[in-house]
């Protein structure tokens, strides 16, 4: 953190000569020099500690750690204050045996006179009022260890340690972690070009593969294999023959011969149009209206050849006209050849062959086909290629939330059992933390600022905030006895505060019971400042306290989305704290809301199963409607043995945006969906299936960083699915 200080020091110095700023700029150099925190370099602390002690100045220490104590100490909790009174006797101790050993017992019998009403009283000091009556007190058994260097050394390194875990804790403004930023961007940058380079590798690994004479042979067609070796007659020949396969199969497209011949079995199904729109979409070369009347010929060529296995041509043929054609077809031969090779690989040479079907085949070799054409027949570029799919199985249960903080490079997973995983992918799977919490759990949310920092919401009333890196809790906030279940958490991007949402007991007795009563539970929605720990505001819920299932912020924290089990969606004004408009959104509980990318609307997906999308200039309006499919919106079901049947209610998040909020992530019974968002278009387009789940997906996101994007699918069976996609830019 010192380095960082400096660094920003620095910059602002910069900063403030540019501008012409002298003043302030003589102002900042005076504060720096009178900065009693040394710009949070610890070792100058304690340096100052030691030169006051040594100078006999009891006032200047008093002073100085009276500072130290109302700018630091005071902002930890509780449990930490007999440390820092451990460490203030210690101090005290190492200034009087300092004053015994400098033989000045003066400033010895000062010490303890205007000490004696604060210490008096303490248990530690009621037997060091004799030491200045001692004759060697560094012989006296009670005082000896204290006039070693032993532990004089151990004192000032503990104290030193306790510092510097104090400075790296504290909240850091903006400006400090700017390096930190940069740094962590033109590594991800390095790392994207990396594994730009390394799939470029693999593809041209596997185009070599099958450059060899086998893979020639599924390549190019016979006349362009053939053609140095083949003479004029042979040419004519070959080229007819080329000719009647064409005319009896014209619906067959260029790509067809760049598969083996296992994966082209679904499209040879497809019965041929002499209409088909695939040629002119590949750039398919029709046949010239002149060489039609030589079909004919040509056949009648085929047949003298297969008879008496001749390779002339038939003498009736001018020479001078075979020459022309000649040269003609070798021209367009050529010119074939040259398109055919500077088309890319196929995409899905590495899938394995028994995953293929018509629907892969298409999107892996980019196929145009009914679903995947714009308007005049071109051919749609699929947005995604799934580069690796990796398992996250730490979890013996359900999942309930799977989260990603907001830089990207930690995940935080909540399972039905209270038991909290922090781990991180990058460059490989690794549990950084696991919490065990005693009441059970049911929401959680990263923090903004700093990033490190968990929120955890409990059915008990309660909500945490729980440090990963330092693997300990900062805090606990009693929420409300009367509404003690914490169904949903928002942390504001300044970091200044978050939102909870406390929801009474159901009537039935249950968190998640199922089928639902048609009565919706009380419901509460707070305000709380994260640096105060105290509670700011409760909003006004109208018409009536409703229990909020979920909240999203806007990007700078102005606006608050919320959705309630009333079906209701609440948009609120966070610079006034009141509400700014509501409408009825969906036909039961609204189970998920968050803000489009240009945040000009809102999406929501509830019980009715609709996934709706709606304008917030003008309320409760639609601007599209979409049903989604059972298993994407829940109650989720997971059939065991013997009947038995595990229900779940939807808690984390349902659906998930990409970088450039154009698709979304959805859930379903085997993976993640991924969507493009179509503007009033009755049913969503599907682009690609993420696959890979035995059990239904029950909460979704998705951390975009450059052009890869991360896709997290969590599921009822305690697996979770990270899918590292590649986005192709069109």
């Amino acid at each position: 953190m010192s380095s960082a200080v400096e660094r920003t020091d620095k910059h602002v110095r910069e900063y403030l000569l540019y501008r012409g700023f002298t003043s302030t700029l003589k102002q900042l150099d005076s504060d720096i020099k009178a900065d009693k925190e040394k710009g949070f370099r610890v070792d100058r602390i304690i340096e100052q500690l030691q030169q006051l002690v040594q100078s006999f100045d009891l006032a200047g220490l008093k002073e100085y750690w009276l500072y130290l104590d109302r700018r630091l100490f005071c902002r930890l909790e509780d449990v930490y204050r007999s440390t820092v009174n451990k460490l203030r006797t210690s101090l005290y101790r190492y200034y009087v045996i300092n004053t015994i050993q400098k033989g000045n017992l003066e400033k010895t019998q000062e010490f303890f006179q205007k000490q004696a009403l604060e210490l008096q009283g303490q248990a530690e000091w009621r037997d060091w009022f004799i030491l200045p009556f001692i004759p060697t007190p560094e012989q006296n058994p009670a005082f000896g260890p204290y006039f070693s260097r032993q532990w004089a050394d151990t004192f000032l390194v503990s104290l030193h340690n306790f510092l510097s875990v104090l400075f790296q804790c504290m909240p850091q403004p903006v400006l400090l972690s700017f390096d930190s930023e940069v740094q962590r961007m033109t590594s991800l940058v390095e790392e994207n070009e990396q594994l730009r380079q390394v799939l470029f590798a693999l593809q041209t690994e596997s185009r070599d593969q099958k450059d060899g004479d086998e893979a020639v042979q599924h390549k190019l067609p016979l006349y362009v294999q053939n053609m140095d070796r083949l003479g004029d007659t042979e040419l004519d020949l070959v080229s007819s023959q080329r000719v009647v396969s064409a005319a009896a199969a014209p619906s067959r497209n260029f790509f067809s011969t760049l598969l083996p011949q296992a994966k082209r079995a679904p499209m040879k199904a497809a019965p041929p149009t002499s209409g088909s729109p695939n040629q002119a979409a590949l750039g398919r070369k029709e046949l010239p209206a002149n060489q039609a009347v030589k079909c004919k010929e040509s056949s009648q060529c085929k047949e003298v050849k297969a008879t008496s296995s001749s390779s002339e041509a038939p003498s009736s043929q001018p020479q001078a006209m075979n020459q022309n054609n000649r040269h003609r077809r070798i021209q367009e031969h050529e010119k074939e050849r040259k398109e055919l090779f500077s088309r890319p690989s196929p995409q899905a040479a590495e899938s394995r062959a028994d995953d293929v079907d018509a629907t892969a085949v298409k999107s892996a070799l980019e196929l145009p086909d009914s679903s995947g054409r714009e308007d005049g027949g071109l051919q749609v570029e699929q947005p995604f290629i799934k580069l690796s799919q990796e398992e996250y199985g730490e979890h013996h249960s359900s999942i309930m939330h799977c989260r990603v903080d907001c830089s990207g490079r930690r995940v935080a997973s909540l399972d039905v059992d209270g038991v909290i995983k922090v781990w991180s992918f990058n460059p490989m799977m690794q549990t950084k933390a696991t919490i065990m919490s005693k009441s059970p759990l049911l929401s959680l949310e990263w923090a903004t600022k700093p990033d490190r920092l968990l929120l955890l919401g409990s059915g008990v009333g309660t909500v945490r905030l729980y440090d990963t890196e330092a693997k300990k809790n900062l805090y606990e906030m009693n929420i409300d006895e009367t509404h003690p279940r914490i169904l949903s958490l928002a942390c504001s991007p300044s970091g200044s505060s978050f939102v909870c949402s406390a929801a009474a007991l159901s009537r039935s007795g249950s968190v998640d019971s199922v089928p639902r009563l048609p009565i919706p539970v009380s419901g509460q929605l707070l305000l709380w400042d994260t640096k105060t720990v105290k509670q700011q505001l409760q909003f006004s819920l109208e018409p009536e306290p409703v229990a909020i299932n979920c909240t999203a912020f806007n990007h700078n924290g102005n606006l608050l989305v919320t959705g309630a089990a009333d079906g209701v969606i609440r948009l609120f004004d966070m610079q006034r704290y009141e509400s700014a408009m509501s409408w009825r959104a969906h036909d039961g509980e609204v189970y998920s809301v968050e803000f489009s990318y240009d945040e000009n609307t809102v999406f929501s997906v509830g019980e009715d199963r609709k996934f709706i999308q709606w304008n917030i200039h003008r309320c409760g309006v639609k601007q599209s409607e979409q049903v989604l499919p059972q298993d994407a919106t829940g109650p989720f079901v997971l059939s065991g043995y013997s009947g038995y049947k595990q229900v779940q209610v939807p808690r984390g998040r349902l659906f998930a945006f990409d970088s450039e909020g154009q698709h979304v992530l959805t859930c379903s019974s085997s993976g993640g969906l991924i969507y493009r968002l179509t503007n009033g278009e009755p049913a969503l387009d599907r682009v690609l299936s993420l696959g890979g789940h035995k059990a239904p997906v029950v909460t979704v996101d998705w951390c975009s960083a450059v052009d890869c994007g991360t896709c997290l699918t969590a599921s009822m069976d305690g697996k979770i699915k990270l899918s590292t996609l590649l986005a192709q830019k069109s």
